[in-house]
Parts: C-alpha cells; structure tokens; sequence
C-alpha cells in the first residue's frame, strides 16, 4: 500500500459533466493502458470484459489503444477493431460496461515506423512519412526486436489508410462504443506527420507546419464523416520525445495543430503533459497552459496526476476533467478509493503487458 492520497470535501472531479454527446457521472477519466491481452488475432474476449468492467464508475474509459488495420499494428497481443471478430469481441466489453453504468469509447491507433515486419501483413515493412529508422525496439510475438526504416508513404496509400480510419469508426460504433479517441499522440503515425525529426517530407504532407498539420486534420474528417464530432475526442502529447521523436518548434506546431482542430468542434482535447508516463517538466519556453486557452472545448489533462494534484487543475481551470492511468490498473475502484481517501494499492509491473487474469482482474476492490 501507498501512501493516503490528498483528501477534500466533494469537489468538481466528482461532479457530472457533458462532454461532447456524452453526460459523464464525474471527471475522473480512465486513460488508454496497452496491457497486450487480447491474443495473436487481436480479439478481446471475456478477460477484457472483466478488466474493463471493473472500471466502470470512472467518468469515462478510453480503452488501450486499438489497430485501425492490420498494418496498423505494432505490438503484439493488442486489440483491433476492423474486422467482424474484432467487433464481436469489443461488444463483449461495451455490453459489460454499459451494464456497470459505465461509458467507454475505442481509442483509434496506427503506430506508423514503430513497427516489425513479423508484426505486418506478408512480413512488409512498417510505414511512416518519411524512411527514417527510429532508435527503438519492437514487441513482438519473439520478444524486443530492432525496428528497421520504414516505408514512406505514398499519396495513395495515405489515402487508404484514411479509409481505414473510416471503417475503424464505422466497426468501433457496431461494437457498441459511445465514441472514439483518435490517438495523436506518442510517437506514433498521427505524430510522426506533425513532427519534423520523423517528417521530412517536400509534397503536401511535409516542410511546413500546415502541411504537417494536414493529416491529422484529414484523419479527423474522416473519423467524424464515420460518427460525428460529438463522440469524437483527439489525443496529444506535444513535448512527448517517445518512441525517438520531437520538433523544432513545439510551440507554434501545437498552437496551430489546436487552432484548426476547433473548426471541428469535437467532444475533447486530451493531452499528455510532459513526458508520455514520465517527467512532467516542461520544454523551455512552452506554454501549455496557451492550448487550454486556445481550445474552445472540454480540455482532459492527463500524465502523473495523483488527487491533490486533479483536484487543484479543476480548481484553477486548468483542465476540465483529468484522465488517470497506472492508478486505474491496481485499482478498479479508483473513484471509490478517492471519494473515501482510502489508500491506492501499488501495482506489479511484471504484469503489465502480456499474460493471463494475474496483475489484471485480480487487483481487489474495497468491500
């Protein structure tokens, strides 16, 4: 066991709150945990159903973040959501969820370079805007393996992954989702376009910040084209160096990134503070609070978050709702634990990717 964490009088993170087309019983957010469980085909059973069950009483889950394609994966044993299996299985979560009193929306991933060809269809190499070999390594089914440089993508092809963002959509409401969080955020293919040490690209897509800007942009076009903006959420991690990336200009990329995405008027804006599960300390010079200010919607901050810490951003008007991660894997009944100022219980990190109910459904609730 933990320390007591910071304890208060019923406050705003315990208060209803709209957020887009959804009416949340409070703001406390699961946030995406890849917890590599759903097996080899990317299907979530039973097991899932459980783990996600047991956290219904947050305002809201975004599930681990979830294939949009087959060549969208990059680590092994995490789910999908673009074949019939797929949905049949995330069904299994939403109706247990939903039978909790829970909401939970399907987070919507393509990891671009951060790939293995034995992790793609026909052994292909991993794509991404530009050939450029991240120094990381990949999870796959043989264990941590070099990436190699990736494919760039051609015009043609960035469209077709547009239309898998579509049909992931369109599959993530059939499997009974109240919406989805499209993830831009930590190093992945969303983020590879926005930054410039992963996007040297000299057509549409590259050279200035607009055109790195332009997929992100086109991605959630067609994500809202699929449902609507309302039960649409967007994920970013500007200062996140995750997954070997970063930009020249964090500040006027992200300012600008915030700027357009208003035209959309989506559910919400989540964004990692800081580091992507790490350091909260921010780049010289950048103002995060000047994307609060910028975005015209809900704002769920997220990154490090204990109580005391929630509580004070709500306080402030720093954030509207905060999304809390690790907590949630070792304590189900995390919104009870904060409501009572029970003590959190410590999580087993041997447990957290891969592997049956251990360090997963077994983390006990308070009776």
């Amino acid at each position: 066991m933990t320390a007591h964490v910071f304890s208060s009088t019923p406050s705003d993170l315990f208060s209803p709150v709209q957020l887009g087309a959804l009416v949340l019983k409070n703001r406390i957010v699961m946030s995406p945990l890849t917890r590599s469980r759903a097996g080899s085909l990317g299907v979530p059973g039973q097991l899932n159903a459980d783990y996600y069950a047991q956290r219904a009483s947050a305002g809201l889950i975004i599930t681990e973040a979830t294939n949009i394609s087959a060549q969208a994966r990059g680590y092994a044993y995490t789910p999908g959501i673009y074949n019939e299996a797929q949905v049949a299985g995330w069904r299994q979560v939403t109706d247990a969820v939903h039978a909790q009193g829970g909401l939970i929306v399907c987070q919507l991933w393509h990891v671009g370079r951060i790939s293995h060809p034995s992790l793609q269809p026909g052994g292909e190499l991993p794509v991404a805007p530009s050939a450029i070999q991240p120094k990381a390594q990949a999870f796959t089914e043989n264990g941590l393996q070099p990436i190699p440089t990736p494919h760039a993508l051609s015009i043609d092809e960035i469209k077709s992954v547009l239309a898998d963002y579509h049909h992931a959509t369109q599959s993530a409401r059939a499997a009974g989702f109240d919406g989805v969080e499209i993830h831009a955020a930590n190093g992945y293919l969303i983020e590879q376009f926005l930054k410039d040490k992963t996007n040297q690209r000299t057509d549409m897509y590259g050279g200035s910040i607009e055109n790195r800007c332009r997929f992100l942009l086109e991605v959630v076009d067609t994500v809202i084209r699929a449902w609507d903006a309302a039960h649409v959420g967007v994920r970013l991690s500007p200062l996140s160096t995750f997954n070997d990336i970063s930009d020249s200009n964090s500040q006027a990329l992200f300012c600008y990134a915030v700027e357009q995405l208003n035209r959309f008027e989506l559910a919400y804006l989540e964004v990692v503070e800081g580091e992507t599960g790490g350091a909260r300390q921010l780049e010289n010079g950048f103002d995060l609070q000047m994307l609060r200010r910028l975005f015209k919607g809900m704002y769920i901050a997220n990154n490090g978050y204990d109580q005391r810490m929630a509580v004070e951003a709500l306080q402030h008007h720093r954030a509207d709702l905060v999304s809390f991660g690790r907590p949630f894997i070792a304590n189900p009944d995390l919104v009870k634990r904060f409501q009572i100022d029970a003590p959190l219980q410590s999580l087993d990190p041997s447990t957290l990717y891969g592997g049956d109910g251990r360090g997963y459904t077994d983390y006990p609730a308070i009776r």
